[in-house]
């Protein structure tokens, strides 16, 4: 698994939750994508990768898509990671 080069920001606050759930889900970023992009986000890999990275704002229509392709409740992206480890 590839380890985070940089600090997460401050933009937004699913990104870490994202990246966690992915992960846990066995999803590389590029399948992630692809699965995001065929639900309809128009969203292309450097811009998701900030979104992870909590370097830029997440749109509702981006936390939507995220939601349903996790299979999760949006409320789940919003939980302290700490506690979803």
């Amino acid at each position: 698994m590839k380890i985070r080069k940089r600090e997460y920001g401050s933009c937004n606050l699913i990104g870490r939750n994202v990246e966690l759930l992915r992960k846990e889900k066995g999803m590389k970023q590029k399948e992630f994508i692809a699965k995001l992009q065929l639900f309809g986000l128009d969203i292309n890999p450097t811009s998701y990768s900030k979104l992870e990275g909590q370097v830029r704002i997440a749109t509702d229509k981006e936390v939507y898509a995220i939601a349903h392709v996790l299979n999760v409740d949006m409320a789940r992206l919003f939980c302290d990671p700490k506690q979803s480890e």
